[in-house]
């Protein structure tokens, strides 16, 4: 499966995760990005993860600030790898997105990446790695992402 879920909870949030649009679309991984809060559209969040793995997606990554509570709770319902992606918008640049990213509790991991676009690209990129364990074509472009000085 070639395929990423990208959950966002807010509008605001698209102009930095497009940057992982823009990353997986160089890795030819097919990308979707819906908005979902874990606040105000809990249950449009936990059909979007309950069905992620039965819709062909092998990653999901997941964008928030502040309480940043959209990672965990994505995680909680699925077994797919989540990666979160701390947002400024809070506290001291997002630092405090990225403790509640990263503070999940055991048995609930979320992979947690940098905070703003440069955790968006990374996200994409582990999303790539991940897949190119089980797709060559994938592991390829990794090499050729490589030889690019990791940076398009």
């Amino acid at each position: 499966m070639k395929k990423v879920l990208i959950l966002i909870g807010s509008t605001s949030d698209e102009p930095v995760m497009n940057e992982s649009l823009r990353y997986l679309k160089w890795f030819d991984i097919e990308a979707e990005m819906h908005v979902a809060s874990a606040h105000r559209n809990p249950a449009l969040v936990t059909e979007l993860t309950t069905t992620a793995k039965d819709k062909g997606y092998s990653v999901v990554i997941a964008a928030a600030g502040m309480a940043a509570a959209l990672p965990g709770v994505v995680a909680a319902h699925t077994s797919l790898p989540v990666l979160g992606v701390p947002l400024e918008g809070g506290l001291s640049g997002g630092v405090d997105a990225l403790y509640s990213i990263v503070q999940m509790p055991p048995g609930v991991p979320v992979g947690t990446l940098a905070v703003g676009k440069a955790g968006a690209r990374n996200a994409a990129v582990l999303a790539a790695r991940i897949i190119a364990l089980h797709d060559e074509a994938t592991a390829q472009k990794l090499q050729e992402f490589a030889k690019l000085g990791f940076k398009l």
